[in-house]
């Protein structure tokens, strides 16, 4: 994204920001830029997540570094939560270039913590338009989002490194890869340390997982 977009998205969300008021982030992330651990170049209501412009992504950034960015599909009201606890209703708009490729992300992120908490006291769990699922985390550093795909490609594995076999360490691998874990500045050294593998085995693990064998 080129300084002109930045500027009219700016505006944008500035506007988009007074009219739902304090409880709404607005964000824009740039897909562009090469330098994925630091995406966020215009945010409105940055208090809710605890963000500001320089920050990194989210997973679903990441993963729309890993995609076919004209096959991306918005994302639209689901939920997420931050590091404090607050639980948010979100969705993701790609935005995109005259060739259809996603070159920005449009996140709009509304805190329904109190909502939820009043809910719960009335025995009304959800309403119908906010799903039954698990909030994704949101992060503002990078090294914790890493961390988080690391505690997830164990879980997905069910049981300890040291327990793994490489079939499996090279499954755990492919859903780090696939979730872009890998574009997050010196993941390589972290993931070494939690799997117990060398270097050189991640690079064979990381080539066999990208063949899919």
């Amino acid at each position: 994204m080129n300084a002109s977009e930045i500027s009219r998205y700016s505006r944008l969300i500035k506007d988009l920001a007074y009219h739902f008021g304090s409880g709404t982030e607005i964000v824009i992330h740039d897909l562009t830029s090469g330098d994925p651990g630091h995406s966020i170049v215009a945010i409105e209501n940055g208090h809710v997540t605890g963000r500001k412009i320089g920050d990194g992504p989210s997973n679903i950034v990441l993963k729309a570094l890993k995609s076919d960015t004209k096959q991306l599909n918005d994302r639209l009201c689901y939920l997420t939560k931050t590091d404090d606890g607050k639980v948010l209703k979100s969705s993701t708009i790609y935005i995109r270039n005259d060739e259809g490729e996603a070159v920005g992300i449009l996140g709009v992120n509304t805190d329904i913590t109190l909502s939820i908490a009043m809910e719960k006291q009335l025995h009304e769990f959800h309403t119908p338009d906010v799903p039954d699922e698990e909030p994704e985390e949101i992060s503002t550093h990078v090294a914790d989002i890493l961390d988080g795909l690391i505690d997830q490609s164990i879980r997905m594995i069910g049981k300890p490194p040291a327990l793994m076999s490489k079939d499996e360490k090279i499954r755990a691998i492919r859903f780090l890869n696939e979730s872009g874990a890998f574009l997050i500045t010196k993941s390589g050294p972290k993931v070494c340390a939690a799997y117990g593998i060398s270097k050189y085995t991640l690079y064979s693990y990381l080539d066999e997982a990208k063949s899919g064998s």
